[in-house]
C-alpha cells in the first residue's frame, strides 16, 4: 500500500509544480514610480498573456447611525487598491480574468475581458472589452468602514458592461481619470470606480513584457488634439503672414519699375 501511495504523491507533486511553472503572476507595482498605480502580469506556458497598470480608487457609500440612534445617514468610504495585493488569472483565446484581493480579503476586484468579431462596413473586424467587473467589500473591515450599521460582506457588480473597448491586438491607454458605476447588494447603492492612468492588454500580447501598439481613449484623443490645435492654428497663421508678406513684396517692386506718368500736365514738356 505504501509502495502504491508514494509514486501517486510523487506523480501530485510533480502535476502541481508543473502547473505552477506553467502560470505565473506577478504584482510588480513596486516598479511604478507613482505610489498609487499598480502593475500585474500574467504569465502561461512561460509567455505574457494578461498585463494591466493603473490606479484605482472606489468609492463606496454605507449606512450609519445618526446622533439620535433613530435614524440613519450615508457616509462615503474611499478605497484605493492596495500595493502588494494577491493576485489570480487565467487566459483563453476570447477570455481572460484578472482579481486582486487585498486587507487580508476585506476587498476582492475580479475584472473580466472578453474578445469578439463582428461586422462593419469595411468587413469582419475584432476588438477586445472589460466585459464584466465585480467588487467585493466587507463593511466591518474598520480601515475604510467606520461603525457601519449591520456591518458585513457586500457585492457590486456592473449590468451588461462594454468599457475599455480595443481593437484585437492593440493595448489601451487611458490617463484621464475614468468613472464607471456598479450596483451593490447593499440596498442597490450605486458604488463608483475610478481608473486612471491605464494601460492595459489582455489578449494578443507580442512579447514578454510588451504591450502593443496603444489605442487610446477618446478623452485623452480630445486632449491630444486641444493641446496640438494651438500649434497648428499658429503655424497656418504664420503661414499666411508670410504669404502675404511676399505678396505685397512683390507687388511692391511691380509698382515701382512702373513708368510713372506725372498728373500735372505742365510736366509733360519736361518728358521726352
Amino acid at each position: 500500500m505504501a509502495g502504491g501511495r508514494l509514486p501517486r504523491l510523487l506523480f501530485i507533486l510533480h502535476a502541481a509544480a508543473r502547473l505552477a511553472a506553467e502560470q505565473e503572476v506577478e504584482n510588480l507595482s513596486g516598479l511604478s514610480p507613482n505610489p498609487e498605480k499598480d502593475i500585474f502580469v500574467v504569465r502561461e506556458n512561460r509567455t505574457t498573456c494578461l498585463m494591466a497598470e493603473f490606479a484605482a480608487k472606489f468609492i463606496v457609500p454605507y449606512d450609519v447611525w445618526a446622533s439620535n440612534y433613530v435614524d440613519l445617514i450615508t457616509e462615503q468610504a474611499d478605497i484605493p487598491l492596495s500595493r502588494g495585493a494577491e493576485m489570480k488569472g487565467k487566459c483563453g483565446t476570447n477570455e481572460s480574468e484578472l482579481e486582486l484581493s487585498w486587507l487580508d480579503q476585506a476587498y476582492t476586484l475580479k475584472l473580466s475581458f472578453l474578445k469578439e468579431g463582428h461586422n462593419t462596413s469595411r468587413g469582419p473586424e475584432a476588438s477586445w472589452k472589460l466585459s464584466r467587473i465585480q467588487f467585493i467589500y466587507d463593511t466591518s473591515e474598520r480601515t475604510y468602514f467606520k461603525d457601519a450599521v449591520s456591518p458585513g460582506k457586500h457585492t457590486a457588480s456592473s449590468h451588461r458592461l462594454s468599457a475599455l473597448v480595443t481593437p484585437a491586438g492593440r493595448s489601451y491607454e487611458c490617463q484621464a481619470q475614468q468613472s464607471i458605476s456598479l450596483v451593490s447588494s447593499d440596498h442597490q447603492k450605486s458604488v463608483q470606480l475610478l481608473l486612471s492612468e491605464v494601460r492595459l492588454q489582455p489578449f494578443d500580447i507580442p512579447a514578454d513584457f510588451v504591450f502593443s501598439e496603444e489605442h487610446k481613449c477618446p478623452v485623452d484623443q480630445r486632449e491630444q488634439l486641444e493641446e496640438t490645435l494651438p500649434l497648428i492654428l499658429g503655424l497656418i497663421l504664420g503661414l499666411v503672414i508670410v504669404i502675404t508678406l511676399g505678396i505685397y513684396h512683390i507687388h511692391h517692386k511691380l509698382t515701382a519699375s512702373q513708368v510713372q506718368i506725372p498728373r500735372d500736365r505742365s510736366q509733360y514738356k519736361h518728358m521726352g
